[in-house]
């Protein structure tokens, strides 16, 4: 049996082809009784629109991409993401986009970049992948930067890393903690704080600053970092490496809340127990932070508001309104039961 084709609909229509393409692609510039008509033949005949096709006549496809710095696996069980990925989805809803999750493909961001078919980008977290930008610009996609150092002429969507970094590392010093254990996410330039960019550098000059403040450092020999996947076994892995030789922390600051609930499964498998025996700290406050055995202290961040703002300014981008905006969200220290006070040692 031959496929049927929107030739069909229109002969059996009694209209145009266009009229056709109009009832599906455009149904505004059509009386609503000729659309309704258009559609109900092409339902009773078995008519369905090819996607490739529509998008090579409207040059649109429909889909906004997400490209992420991790791999699927590790995406769909962070919290953050789903956070994030809803407020996206609540203008793609509005707007009639489709979401893509963009990973990595075989390794490489910029393969992802060059082979992926969407009307637009938001990218999270580019520092390490900074040549990717000029690959989104080279394919003149519209894009927006989430979580990466402002660049001039792209629209770009962050938080007061730096300061939420210093607020919970000063309230944890505040406590009485000297002896700190910091796991930051993985980099690949581990300890090469000079060498840090982004998200990582702001949050790391705000752990420092505080530091400072209370005459210690990240090389203090009471301090430890170390760098780890934003995951649970990411921080299952640092919580490891923290505890493989003393002195051990009385406190362990985690980059993200996902670091940290990795941090607390280690422990309460060691017997430890949090806060009494342990600190522990996250960033983001994801729902489960309230809801964690204890419940954690942590930074707060507006995750559906960042990519509800994302959103809306790729469809702005999209539909070539291209005023360029650098919004940046405030963070705030939410203080719950996962830290005790201690006497100064």
């Amino acid at each position: 049996m031959s496929r049927i084709t929107i030739k069909d609909v229109a002969e059996k229509a009694g209209v145009s082809i266009t009229s056709v393409s109009f009832a599906f692609n455009n149904p505004e510039r059509l009386p609503e009784g000729t659309v309704q008509k258009i559609l109900e033949v092409a339902e009773e005949i078995g008519y369905v629109p090819n996607p490739i096709a529509r998008s090579m006549l409207t040059g649109r496809t429909g889909i906004i991409g997400i490209l992420v710095p991790q791999p699927t696996t590790e995406i769909i069980r962070n919290p953050f993401w789903a956070e994030f990925i809803e407020g996206v989805a609540e203008v793609c809803l509005r707007e009639g986009f489709s979401i893509l999750l963009v990973p990595p493909l075989e390794g490489s961001v910029k393969r992802a970049v060059a082979k992926t078919a969407v009307d637009g980008f938001i990218t999270i977290g580019l520092e390490l992948y900074k040549s990717t930008i000029l690959i989104l610009q080279q394919r003149k996609i519209p894009f927006v930067i989430v979580d990466t150092d402002p660049v001039e002429g792209i629209s770009s969507v962050n938080i007061t890393d730096k300061k939420g970094a210093h607020s919970i590392m000063r309230y944890v010093l505040s406590q009485g903690h000297k002896k700190i254990g910091v796991l930051g996410i993985r980099s690949g330039k581990m300890g090469k704080f000079d060498e840090y960019t982004g998200t990582l550098r702001s949050r790391i000059d705000g752990f420092s600053q505080a530091l400072k403040e209370y005459e210690l450092s990240l090389n203090d020999p009471h301090v430890k970092y170390f760098e780890c996947s934003s995951t649970m076994h990411g921080g299952e892995e640092g919580f490891r490496f923290l505890f493989s030789n003393e002195p051990y922390p009385t406190c362990i600051v985690s980059m993200s809340d996902v670091i940290a609930f990795g941090v607390i499964k280690s422990a309460n498998q060691r017997g430890l127990r949090i806060p009494d025996d342990v600190s522990v700290t996250g960033f983001d406050d994801v729902p489960y932070a309230a809801i964690s055995s204890p419940p954690l202290t942590t930074i707060s961040q507006p995750l559906r508001e960042k990519g509800k703002t994302a959103a809306n300014l790729l469809v702005d981008h999209i539909c070539e309104e291209k005023e360029v905006t650098q919004k940046v969200f405030s963070t705030k220290l939410v203080i719950r039961d996962s830290v005790k006070k201690i006497a100064d040692l």
